[in-house]
Order: structure tokens, then C-alpha cells, then sequence
């Protein structure tokens, strides 16, 4: 396994100390470009080549989040490449060994010109090490919206700031925003993200939020045409605060 150490900082934990889910998906997307930069198939390979690795399914178990100066390794492994996708899991751990998150995700390899799917090139391929997938509960990648029942909020309009290399509003934006829905002080769980469709600049975002079950939370992202760009699923311990 891939991994890299890290510090937790000031500016990325909340008002109780602790690592955000939002930042957590951050730790995770630096370490799969760490190892793709350090096997020589980073940012500038694939520019070149005008091809990108995009998010389409992300599936994180929080044991328990890290708190401000705490140390913590993340680390990364593919486990499959199957035809357009890659399929990557993560973790993060204290120098200890005690396991904070674990997560599961799937990536597509997209032709940034004409923005469809290519088959991933052997080349890519050949420079990983494939590893048994994580031992953890794996859930299915699709997430139903429901058709009724939920509350609107305030459109969000991308910015500048919100966009990732690939001119895309990044991934961990939308859990950032769909955090905010949540009762205060609540703690995830098990946070599950489709990405359906690429939210650029200028883009209107219009959330919906359901409260599925007792403990779970649905935040449906969608476009002014009523169809999602994201849906955020996050199901929360049952004590608030734990």
C-alpha cells in the first residue's frame, strides 16, 4: 500500500477540533496523486496525453475522525481496472495502527477533449501493484433519490475557487456543502457520493435533502433541469456527538 504522513492542521478541522469529512476525501485524493506523481503518471502525464482520472462513486466508513496536530497516515491501493474504470480503496490510520477511516471509490478515465470514457491504456496499468480489496463493508454504488418528500435549499453557484484541475467543481465540494445540512455537531458514520454529471463555473446547483431513515440523511444535487450532478448520502451514529 501507497502511503504518505501527515499532521492534522487548524484549517482543516471544525469547530470541535476535528478533521472534516471534507477534508478526509482530501487526505485521500492527495495520496492516489502522490503515488501517480512519484510513478510517473501524474498531472503532467496525463495533460499530455489530454486524459483524467474522474470520481464517480465514493464510499467512506468514519471510525473515528482525528483531531488538530494529531499525526495520521493515509494510504492507497487499486485493487481492479475493468475496462473505463479503476477501482481504488483507502485509509486512514494513526502512526499506531488504529484504523480512522476506510474507503472505497471508482474512477473513470475520461478523454478531457471530448469528454467521454476511454479504456484505461496497459501503459497506466502496468506501473501499479494491485492489492486484495479492503476488508469492509462495501454498499452499492447507486443511490436511489427519492421522488418526494423533499425540502429545497438556497441554489449554490460555482465558483472559481470550487474548481479542480480538470475545470470541474472538485468532488469534495459537494460533501462540503452537503454537510451543512446536517443537525449540528452530527457525526457521519458512513458517507456515500454518486457523481453523475460535472458541475463547471458558472453552473446553478439547486440541493434537495431527505431524511431517509432515522440516522440518514440524503442530499440530492442537482442542475436546473431537476436532474443531479451528485447525490450525498451520510448516515450519522445515532448519538449526536459521539
Amino acid at each position: 500500500m501507497y502511503t504518505f504522513d501527515g499532521r492534522i492542521r487548524y484549517s482543516e478541522v471544525d469547530r470541535r477540533r476535528k478533521l472534516t469529512a471534507e477534508k478526509t476525501i482530501d487526505y485521500f485524493q492527495d495520496c492516489t496523486s502522490f503515488q501517480s506523481e512519484d510513478l510517473g503518471i501524474g498531472l503532467d502525464y496525463m495533460s499530455e496525453r489530454g486524459i483524467a482520472w474522474v470520481i464517480n462513486y465514493w464510499q467512506i466508513h468514519f471510525y473515528r475522525r482525528p483531531v488538530m496536530g494529531e499525526s495520521v497516515r493515509t494510504g492507497t491501493q487499486p485493487y481492479e481496472f475493468k475496462g473505463l474504470m479503476g477501482l481504488r480503496n483507502f485509509v486512514m490510520e494513526t502512526p499506531e495502527g488504529e484504523r480512522l477511516a476506510a474507503a472505497n471509490s471508482v474512477w473513470t478515465l475520461l478523454d478531457m477533449e471530448k469528454m467521454y470514457p476511454v479504456r484505461v491504456p496497459e501503459e497506466i496499468i502496468g506501473k501499479y501493484e494491485l492489492a486484495p480489496k479492503l476488508d469492509m463493508e462495501y454498499s452499492p454504488r447507486k443511490i436511489a433519490v427519492p421522488k418526494e418528500g423533499g425540502e429545497c435549499r438556497e441554489d449554490i453557484v460555482v465558483r472559481m475557487h470550487h474548481l479542480d484541475t480538470n475545470q470541474h467543481m472538485n468532488n469534495a465540494q459537494y460533501v462540503h456543502f452537503a454537510v451543512m445540512y446536517l443537525p449540528a455537531d452530527s457525526e457521519i458514520r458512513e458517507l456515500r457520493v454518486e457523481y453523475r454529471r460535472q458541475a463547471v463555473l458558472g453552473d446553478r446547483i439547486a440541493p434537495v435533502i431527505y431524511r431517509t431513515h432515522e440516522d440518514t440523511y440524503l442530499v440530492s444535487m442537482n442542475g436546473e433541469d431537476g436532474k443531479p450532478y451528485a447525490v450525498v448520502e451520510m448516515k450519522l451514529y445515532k448519538e449526536v456527538g459521539k
